[in-house]
């Protein structure tokens, strides 16, 4: 059985788990999207997830298998949650021109957010070798716990149809249309889920 454990913040923490984000969605449509060559994603995309992490440590919930190869980083949008500190600036100082893109992610998704209160999942990854084995499922049953005993919604975007799919095994439905990426960038899907009885 996978042992998950809440994560606390801890140096060097935000950059394991932000390369743990980063390969299990390196060839995802979404990132493939933001910065086109792989190799060039193999050095962005860790320090952009590592951020958002980061954040995530100090303001939200993050929860990992015991070995560090598999997150779920969550947030609680029960009230006004702070904004990553000087997020587009740093963005930029290492992803360049990939910095539009990064950052038009983030503003599209949060344009389209629920207004209701709700816990978000910002991103649930696993290793690519590892996948398929209900390690995700794990990993969203821990958190799903916390919020069904408080009574509270969980809100997502799927990346993708498979995504989507794994995530109404959960429980989660359709919540709207699926948003478009500017640029020609492909679809992400809204999803939520009630709070289990």
């Amino acid at each position: 059985m996978t042992e998950i454990i809440r994560v606390d913040a801890a140096p060097g923490v935000a950059d394991t788990l932000g390369s743990v984000i980063a390969t299990a969605f390196h060839p995802g449509d979404v990132n493939v999207w933001c910065v086109p060559d792989p190799e060039e994603r193999e050095r962005l995309l860790p320090p952009h997830f590592a951020i958002l992490v980061e954040h995530a440590l100090i303001h939200g919930d993050v929860y990992a298998t015991a070995d560090m190869t598999a997150v779920a980083v969550w947030f609680p949008n029960i009230k006004p949650m702070p904004d990553v500190p000087d997020y587009d600036n740093r963005i930029r100082a290492f992803a360049g021109p990939h910095a539009r893109r990064l950052i038009a992610i983030g503003e599209t998704l949060a344009a389209g957010h629920p207004h209701e209160p709700h816990h978000y999942l910002n991103f649930l990854a696993v290793l690519p070798e590892l996948q398929g084995r209900n390690i995700g499922a794990a990993l969203m049953a821990k958190h799903h716990a916390v919020i069904d005993a408080e009574g509270v919604p969980a809100y997502l975007e799927a990346s993708g149809l498979r995504s989507r799919d794994f995530y109404l095994r959960l429980g989660y439905h359709d919540h709207g249309d699926p948003i478009v990426l500017p640029e020609d960038g492909p679809l992400m899907y809204p999803m939520w889920r009630p709070p289990a009885a």
